[in-house]
């Protein structure tokens, strides 16, 4: 049976609807606009009233790690666990998200094939989460990047067969490390693991059996070849370099615009603290890069070390410090998102057809992005969402950086800026 809500705000896509209402079908929204012009058939359904909040569509965390556990040391959990025990994580994490909001995300790197396994349970209704987009294990060199979720390939032959084989399996999407990462061991950041050419086979693969492509790069010439080579989206795209500085290169920049390649900077809770330890601004140009046409969307790399799964929001509320306006972080993480994701005519607005994908929440985000904090309720493809506690609380506090076998390698970061420095 249909619901009316019913909201001051009623956030569609782009437009907010004044003295909104939200009609919930089965599985879909039925319709959406003025509590004035709500057509009769719908005068006698269940109809819920929320003063003073906003209705707006579920939020999208493009960059997730369902296999990490967000804790002080997530990559030891994840080598140390049987593939039992990260589906019961994984499982868990996917709740996580959901509780704060968040209907859909898009896991971008775990063990195997697990992810597909979590999302198909999921989507057939034996597990609730968020609608998830997987990758399964990253393209990485022997020994590269998060080497351990299995997705080592070093020739053109490892390549071609390590994507077929990812397509065999049911992914979404190909993730490939264009550099190297904070999060492994012996891996540099600023480095460059693949050619473009070596890029531009990934690319061509994946587009012939219809699959994008996330590619993680930190230092610039990674970025340039990932860019050169075509990828759907570029996460992280900071600018990194072997000295631990942040050299924005804004030609680069504005190619990455021509080439309509969504940047996800994974911004999340844990920026200020960054800032605080290293002197480093995360996403300080971004905003300029919004300004050259980048189209630019949320994910917040949850999982990895101390960015546990419930404090998505936090990502969000520094992006506005960053200079962005809330409502174009509302975009950011729903309609822009859905956009990059390929889900755009599916998910990320409040109009008939698309699935009833919605949060409710105290206050108006378009003035204040906090009060995306203030969850009242949550819907998944039609189903209300109770957290197992039996209330909503995004509030939680973390522990950033709190512990001394930190993996994200704040020793690395520490011995770069002395590099800096000298």
């Amino acid at each position: 049976m249909p619901e009316v809500l019913t909201a001051p705000r009623v956030i569609t896509g782009e437009e907010t609807v004044a003295d909104g209402a939200v009609v919930v079908g089965d599985r879909t929204v039925d319709w959406t606009g003025p509590v004035a012009a709500l057509p009769a058939e719908y005068a006698t359904q269940p109809r819920t009233d929320y003063p003073d909040a906003t209705i707006l569509p579920g939020l999208i965390d493009s960059h997730v790690h369902l296999g990490l556990d967000g804790g002080p040391n997530p990559v030891a959990r994840m080598r140390a666990e049987t593939d039992e025990q990260q589906l019961i994580l994984m499982l868990h994490s996917a709740r996580d998200l959901l509780g704060v909001g968040v209907t859909t995300a898009r896991d971008l790197g775990g063990r195997g094939y697990l992810t597909v396994a979590v999302r198909d349970a999921i989507a057939s209704g034996l597990a609730r989460g968020p609608r998830l987009v997987v990758a399964a294990s990253p393209v990485t060199v022997t020994g590269g990047h998060c080497w351990f979720m299995g997705g080592e390939a070093d020739n053109e032959d490892d390549l071609r067969r390590l994507v077929r084989t990812h397509h065999k399996h049911g992914t979404d999407l190909i993730k490939v490390m264009a550099t190297g990462g904070f999060m492994t061991t012996g891996s540099a950041p600023w480095y460059a693991q693949f050619t473009t050419a070596q890029l531009a086979l990934i690319v061509a693969e994946a587009s012939r059996v219809d699959m994008p492509v996330a590619a993680h790069a930190h230092g610039t010439e990674g970025i340039r070849r990932a860019a050169e080579a075509g990828v759907t989206t570029i996460e992280h795209c900071s600018f990194v370099t072997e000295t631990n500085e942040r050299r924005f290169d804004e030609q680069l920049a504005a190619m990455i615009a021509e080439r309509g390649i969504f940047v996800c900077p994974t911004i999340n809770v844990n920026a200020p603290y960054v800032a605080e330890l290293t002197g480093i601004v995360v996403g300080e140009n971004l905003a300029t890069m919004r300004d050259l046409g980048v189209r630019i969307i949320a994910g917040t790399d949850t999982g990895i070390d101390n960015t546990p799964h419930h404090q998505y929001a936090g990502g969000l509320e520094y992006l506005v410090k960053l200079g962005f306006r809330p409502a174009d972080v509302v975009a950011m993480a729903t309609t822009e998102a859905a956009a990059a994701l390929g889900l755009d005519a599916v998910t990320g607005r409040l109009e008939p057809g698309y699935e009833a994908d919605l949060i409710v929440v105290d206050g108006d985000p378009l003035t204040d992005i906090a009060a995306l904090g203030q969850l009242r309720r949550v819907i998944a493809r039609g189903r209300d969402y109770v957290p197992d506690s039996g209330r909503f609380d995004v509030s939680a506090p973390g522990t950033p950086f709190a512990s001394p076998d930190h993996t994200v390698n704040l020793d690395l970061l520490a011995r770069a800026t002395r590099r800096r420095k000298a």
